[in-house]
């Protein structure tokens, strides 16, 4: 998930309670955090797959969908949608913890503030239903891109490794997984929480079951130096996994640091389910990589 920001003389999200201004969302992202001096860039793995991963490109044809229609609501192609669809399709904690209640946001003198109500509130989804598509939604062409680009290289080995039906079962599981994760560690939180990263960190730890020993060609960027490496699997998803928890406690202890807006807990989540029940789904899993790389 990416740093959150305050667009340019947009509006603040605000709590209806005492617990002060809430001004961040909730994404995800592919790459590592941007406070980091570098970039690293997955291009491929060294598994080939038996079979056309159909899910994996649907699942990828649908987020792009999505991303198109919210944001022919209101917003950008590059900056994503625009506040009021993000409010309306991410999941909120608050409204996920305690029954009856509704977020939207409402005019105010100094903008508009993100209230949560008890009863039915204008242009708001079923509570139930923002689980969903929550999933679907991201915050700009960045935030997808890197989250579909992750998806493309991992899922369509782990879905390879369980089949079609078995692979969207899991992915969704996994989504749900990451955001009651996330929930569980702030259950009053305000802050609209959106994008495929919980889901697709499942992905990423039923893979590095899967595959430990596969390597990954990736791009890694270091200012203005790039170059072209190929790394153990276990090694890149593993750091990437440190990461979450570290940021992840770091933002337990100071809240308004470096978490950014980041719900690093659903990453968490999502990677521990995959980890677990990866070995309940994959019958097809091929036990080594090749020795010869077939990039």
């Amino acid at each position: 998930m990416a740093t959150a920001r305050n667009r340019g003389g947009s509006p603040r999200f605000a709590r209806r309670s005492l617990h002060g201004n809430a001004r961040h969302r909730q994404r995800s992202a592919g790459a590592p955090n941007r406070k980091l001096p570098r970039l690293v860039i997955p291009i491929k793995d060294n598994i080939p797959t038996d079979r056309f991963p159909f899910v994996t490109v649907a699942l990828i044809v649908i987020n792009f969908v999505a991303y198109i229609l919210a944001i022919r609501h209101g917003g950008s192609f590059f900056s994503g949608p625009d506040l009021q669809e993000e409010v309306k399709y991410s999941a909120i904690p608050f409204t996920l913890t305690h029954s009856g209640y509704h977020c939207g946001l409402a005019q105010s003198l100094g903008g508009a503030e993100l209230r949560c109500i008890h009863g039915a509130a204008p242009n708001t989804l079923p509570t139930w239903e923002t689980v969903f598509t929550a999933m679907f939604m991201h915050a700009s062409i960045i935030h997808i891109a890197g989250n579909m680009l992750f998806l493309w290289i991992f899922g369509n080995n782990v879905e390879d490794a369980m089949g079609h039906v078995k692979f969207v079962i899991f992915y969704l599981v996994g989504g749900i997984a990451a955001l009651a994760l996330q929930v569980a560690i702030s259950p009053n939180a305000i802050v609209p929480t959106l994008g495929a990263s919980g889901a697709i960190a499942a992905v990423l730890g039923g893979y590095i079951v899967l595959y430990p020993r596969a390597r990954v060609l990736a791009l890694v960027i270091i200012i203005f130096f790039f170059t072209v490496i190929e790394l153990p699997a276990w090694v890149m998803l593993g750091i990437w996994f440190a990461e979450q928890a570290v940021f992840g406690a770091a933002n337990l202890t100071t809240p308004t640091g470096s978490g950014g807006g980041v719900a690093y807990f659903a990453h968490i989540g999502g990677f521990a389910f995959g980890l677990l029940a990866i070995r309940l789904l994959a019958t097809n899993r091929k036990q080594l990589p090749p020795r010869t790389p077939v990039y």
